[in-house]
């Protein structure tokens, strides 16, 4: 049988244990992880585009244990009553192959993509950080406002969206947690004063969220929306305001905000900056940028903690989904009795 964290136990998880603790465990296996970096498999995920979105395929192991994650990313689907993103995942047993943990991951995904935010915000941003500006208040929004309190202790938040109704919705779900917020009428107003600026847009096109006179030195930039070909939130001047920090540099390359840039533009990894081979933030005046498209290393941390968290408990359930006949040679067997005969 294998471990299964369904949507319903999943939710069950994050209500009883409470966001911001899973989110500072979290972002504590993101980082450890990230920091072994180098054991992991790595490849860019293996995309599918339609004219509707993309169906993405996210796999890596590090020689114990196996994962992956299928992940989709339609920008208009919110208009026809669907998400725009959906995902599930499972962990293997590298030994003998089994699959041992299966999940739901599109809560998952916004854990873990919140977590990762978060974590490299504690090693890239100015400490004294204290406000926090997003642009784009959609499914994401929350888990980044929460991860950011978890781990920076960051309360005020300056919003904006084109939508009116989805900033109603990030106050009516933020504010009675205690966060400080701003209704921001444009993104300029919204970024002024802000130590960190998240941008976070569905939109599938070359798009210019963030101009290069909207960045102010000491700047924080957690660009996470730009994550497929043709989809992009900084004006590509930006991106030379100072150094670009990344997860793996060949999957950023094609999907992230670099893209814009020639192949040979410097980027960081962020491993790099964990494991003391590059500085990361240099003074209190540079700024930083974090151009985050999501990659299967933090997905793997994620699937761990949440399995890791769940053993043993009554959340987790059981699926039976390996056939297991007594001689593992027989498969048939199975099937025999069920055959029919003449």
């Amino acid at each position: 049988m294998t471990d299964l964290l369904d949507v319903a136990a999943m939710a069950r998880w994050i209500q009883r244990d409470g966001a911001e603790a899973i989110l500072r465990g979290m972002a504590q296996y993101v980082e450890d992880d990230y920091r072994r970096f180098d054991r992991f498999d790595k490849t860019p995920r293996v995309a599918s585009h339609t004219p509707f979105g993309v169906i993405e395929l996210m796999p890596t192991s590090d020689g114990e244990l196996y994962s992956f994650k299928f992940v989709n990313g339609h920008p208009l689907n919110p208009a026809r009553g669907f998400q725009t993103v959906t995902a599930f995942g499972a962990l293997a047993d590298v030994d003998n192959g089994y699959p041992i943990f299966l999940a739901e991951m599109t809560l998952l995904t916004a854990l873990r993509t919140a977590a990762t935010s978060a974590m490299a915000a504690k090693h890239l941003a100015r400490p004294d950080s204290r406000i926090s500006a997003m642009i784009g208040s959609g499914s994401q929004s929350e888990f980044q406002a929460l991860a950011m309190r978890a781990v920076l202790g960051i309360e005020d938040l300056r919003i904006y969206d084109i939508d009116p109704a989805a900033i109603d919705k990030m106050c009516r779900n933020l504010e009675p947690l205690g966060f400080r917020i701003h209704r921001a009428d444009s993104p300029q107003e919204a970024v002024q004063g802000a130590d960190i600026v998240t941008t976070c847009t569905a939109d599938k096109a070359l798009a210019t969220i963030l101009t290069d006179d909207m960045v102010a030195p000491g700047m924080h930039l957690n660009a996470i929306g730009g994550d497929c070909p043709g989809k992009t939130e900084l004006e590509a001047a930006v991106l030379d305001r100072g150094p670009v920090f990344v997860e793996f540099t060949p999957q950023t390359r094609i999907e992230g905000e670099i893209q814009q840039k020639d192949p040979d533009f410097p980027v960081v990894e962020l491993f790099e900056v964990l494991s003391g081979a590059h500085p990361g933030r240099e003074s209190a005046e540079q700024v930083t940028i974090f151009d985050s498209v999501g990659f299967a290393v933090s997905d793997f941390a994620g699937l761990r903690y949440a399995r890791e968290a769940n053993l043993g408990t009554e959340l987790m359930g059981q699926v039976d989904l390996v056939a297991d006949p007594e001689d593992p040679k027989d498969l048939f067997s199975l099937v025999a009795a069920l055959s029919p005969v003449g």
